[in-house]
């Protein structure tokens, strides 16, 4: 069950009085600062850019064990959002990463639009169950590193999550199979991953 309030404590909440809203609500496991350089301005430089508008918000919605379940960018248009605009905003969030289980929500219609065309891979790790002498040389950084080079990941944002009983590391790349099947020799011979979970997120 999700947690339905949304956390507005990283992200800019005002919106213009005036014009089209549009909420690209997007199924990546990102935090909010990077959702901001990931996604937010290099839409809004577009948007201006074409004349179109501009970003005017955004969100990250939680699950209860503050796990990011997905985010949105609000985009305020100045003009109508025609077949061509909206096809220019997907393709721009497409090749900025957008996942697959992406969708632009149109506001003032309800008219739901999927796009999207990664898909992601959540390995979670084991934060209680492991040796002692696992978790104090515990490294996430250099996980992360190696499932990207694994996975062939280019990202520079480290997407992960850390609960009571398990942290979590997040990649997207085009193949859910492809990526898991990379890192499944890592995955069973490194000590840290002992009793990981590998689920798709997308």
């Amino acid at each position: 069950m999700l947690n339905k309030l949304w956390n507005r404590l990283f992200s800019k909440t005002d919106k213009a009085s005036e014009g089209v809203f549009i909420i690209a609500q997007l199924n990546d496991k990102i935090m909010p600062i990077d959702r901001g350089e990931v996604y937010e301005d290099p839409l809004d430089e577009l948007l201006k850019l074409k004349g179109y508008g501009e970003i005017s918000g955004g969100g990250t919605l939680l699950e209860l064990n503050n796990e990011v379940s997905y985010c949105d960018v609000e985009i305020n248009l100045n003009v109508e959002p025609s077949p061509e605009i909206i096809h220019e905003i997907v393709t721009k969030l497409e090749l900025l990463g957008a996942p697959k289980g992406s969708k632009l929500i149109i506001e003032s219609t309800g008219q739901t639009i999927p796009f999207g065309k990664l898909e992601g891979l959540a390995i979670y790790l084991d934060g209680i169950n492991l040796s002692d002498e696992v978790y104090a040389n515990l490294d996430l950084e250099a996980i992360d590193t190696k499932l990207k080079e694994l996975t062939s990941n280019k990202s520079e944002v480290v997407r992960y999550w850390q609960g009571n009983t398990e942290t979590a590391l997040y990649f997207y790349n085009a193949s859910f199979s492809q990526m898991k099947e990379a890192i499944a020799e890592f995955v069973d011979t490194d000590p840290e991953c002992e009793n990981a979970r590998i689920v798709q997120i997308a």
